[in-house]
């Protein structure tokens, strides 16, 4: 299975980062290898002293599809989660500054937290379900999927011209404003719609 990511989402996260708005999504894939193993703790790797969390809205993939149109996309999923693109910025930012790819930032062990899933009937509305990070108490991330620039059905089918989804691929949709550097020590927790979907502590 694969992770397959949607970069510059949310045209506020653009901002913070001064990024260009894409015309259209950004992606990019991390491996299985990036995901955090369930009631583990995330430990900041060696390579980095920049580690920011980003939470986003997932989605998991039930069946394969290959030029899956818009509107066939919401049979391809029945569940949604949260979780946390682990990223380190300043390895991300000397790779981007010399034009080279940046998985290495992305992609490193531990960097993928995937939180439970649950089915997506639960909710009335997808494209309007609210989700926060809270990092010791406070929430640091706010988000809505209303504000994607491209909704999660856009974004399987857009994958799906380039890639072919396999049954347990997970999409990462994108992350909000309030992206920021954890430490040793922090705990962080994700709620969607007001549930907890996952929560850990940072070594």
């Amino acid at each position: 299975m694969k992770l397959i990511c949607a970069g510059r989402n949310y045209a506020e996260h653009i901002e913070e980062l001064k990024n260009n708005r894409p015309e259209s999504p950004v992606l990019f894939i991390k491996p299985d290898s990036a995901i955090l193993p369930k009631e583990q703790d995330f430990f900041i790797p060696e390579f980095s002293n920049d580690i920011h969390y980003e939470v986003e809205l997932l989605i998991r993939i039930v069946k394969v599809g290959k030029h899956i149109s818009e509107a066939f996309a919401p049979r391809y999923y029945n569940e949604v989660s949260l979780g946390i693109d682990f990223t380190a910025r300043d390895l991300q930012d000397k790779l981007k500054a010399k034009g080279l790819p940046w998985e290495k930032a992305k992609g490193f062990d531990g960097a993928a937290v995937i939180g439970k899933w649950v089915s997506k009937d639960e909710f009335a509305d997808l494209g309007n379900l609210s989700f926060t990070l809270e990092k010791n108490g406070e929430v640091v991330q706010r988000g809505n999927t209303a504000q994607m620039l491209w909704n999660t059905d856009q974004l399987i089918a857009y994958a799906s011209t380039f890639f072919t989804l396999k049954k347990g691929d997970i999409l990462f949709t994108g992350t909000p404003a309030g992206v920021g550097k954890v430490a040793p020590n922090d705990y962080l927790s994700g709620k969607l719609e007001g549930q907890t979907m996952f929560s850990l502590n940072v070594r």
